[in-house]
């Protein structure tokens, strides 16, 4: 089922998310429509605070990159209490967006690999290092599980240039191709 995203301006995305364990409610279901909701969305990744729901969850979807970074291809994957060891490597600059501030892309530096311990969809606890485009989409959603987005790694004269834009958002003024909820 497609779930609407909370735009920018929800608390939900602004609080640390919770661990859950592999008895959490209807899990294998939520994934499933956390899929269907990023694919609707065109999306390359969702985190569930994104959805409303305060919890270590996030899923991703880097083969629209395959194009251009070969490892990109078929990378679909579910994070479940996901916590990252270790950033190495130089940082790279690379223009995010995010499906909860939509219409609003800007350069983001984030360092190029990434080792992460998480659970995979069926509990199994994993240690797995990431480099390239798909450290930076895990990346991008593990911040969301912390309570942060991407516009707070802008500097501030890049945040006080869109200051605008963000109200507009956290208004609901913005045209997004898929369901949303504005701010409660």
């Amino acid at each position: 089922m497609i779930k609407p995203i909370f735009l920018y301006g929800n608390t939900v995305l602004r609080k640390p998310a919770l661990d859950i364990d592999k008895n959490y409610p209807d899990l294998q279901q939520l994934i499933a429509d956390m899929y269907e909701t990023m694919d609707n969305a065109d999306g390359v990744g969702l985190a569930a605070p994104q959805i409303g729901l305060p919890i270590r969850v996030f899923v991703v979807d880097a083969s629209g990159f395959a194009d251009d970074y070969a490892d990109a291809k078929d990378f679909r994957r579910v994070f479940i209490n996901p916590q990252i060891l270790e950033e190495s490597g130089k940082e790279w600059f690379f223009n995010e967006g995010c499906l909860s501030v939509p219409t609003l892309h800007e350069d983001v530096a984030r360092k190029e690999t990434i080792r992460i311990r998480y659970c995979d969809e069926n509990f199994v606890e994993r240690t797995d290092t990431f480099s390239g485009i798909c450290a930076r989409i895990i990346l991008h959603e593990y911040d969301h599980l912390q309570g942060k987005m991407f516009v707070d790694r802008l500097n501030v004269l890049k945040k006080r240039l869109i200051k605008g834009k963000l109200q507009n958002i956290e208004k609901g003024k913005v045209a997004a191709k898929y369901k949303v909820r504005v701010r409660v």
